[in-house]
């Protein structure tokens, strides 16, 4: 009997043993990084898939930091409008070239340059009409202003802008095939989409 007790003491204790190094060994698997290493996460405001460009719509977002309120917002909106200008003239000169690769363009430098002179109209005026998705604006520990906002433009709103530059142009009109023009800048806008996801 003494004997049974024995080996039921020693079993029991032997499965405590076994169940408080499992214990220890998932807590230890489980140690969130920042215990780890002492960085903390950071989340950055408007990064979420509905800030992001996609095929339809640009889109961007960026800060601005002052210690007036105000002027944290013109900050954070220009800083914004000046990363949404790049993306547009980016794909807009990527279009134009594929445009005049595929096509029969009469002089294709004078075409490009042309073109890129009518593309930075298109951007500087649709930049004027942004609509803004999202702001906060947080105030520092050092009493200055942090201002985050986020902005987009409909892929609709440029090429219809494209079109009308080129209606008055008789020049870039005689060399622009709307429906050819349209199926480049798409597939092109498709590509950004699938980079900006990526990242």
């Amino acid at each position: 009997m003494k004997n049974k007790v024995t080996k039921l003491l020693s079993a029991a204790l032997l499965i405590g043993a076994v169940s408080s190094l499992t214990v220890a060994c998932k807590s230890k698997k489980a140690t969130p990084i920042e215990k780890q290493t002492g960085a903390i996460e950071i989340t950055v405001p408007f990064s979420g898939k509905e800030y992001q460009t996609d095929k339809e719509t640009f889109r961007a977002r960026s800060s601005g930091n002052s210690p007036d309120m105000i002027t944290a917002k013109k900050i954070g909106l220009q800083n914004a409008k000046s990363e949404m200008a790049g993306m547009i003239q980016t794909t807009m000169k990527k279009v134009t070239e594929q445009y005049t690769n595929q096509r029969q363009v009469g002089s294709t430098q004078e075409f490009n340059n042309k073109f890129e002179e009518l593309a930075r109209e298109v951007t500087n005026q649709t930049l004027v009409d942004v609509a803004v998705i999202g702001e906060k604006i947080f105030k520092e520990t050092n009493n200055t202003y942090t201002y985050w906002v986020a902005i987009e433009a409909n892929k609709k709103t440029i090429l219809e802008g494209v079109e009308k530059a080129i209606g008055q142009n008789a020049k870039i009109a005689q060399d622009y095939d709307k429906k050819k023009f349209e199926e480049i800048f798409n597939s092109e806008m498709d590509k950004l989409a699938k980079e900006r996801a990526g990242q």
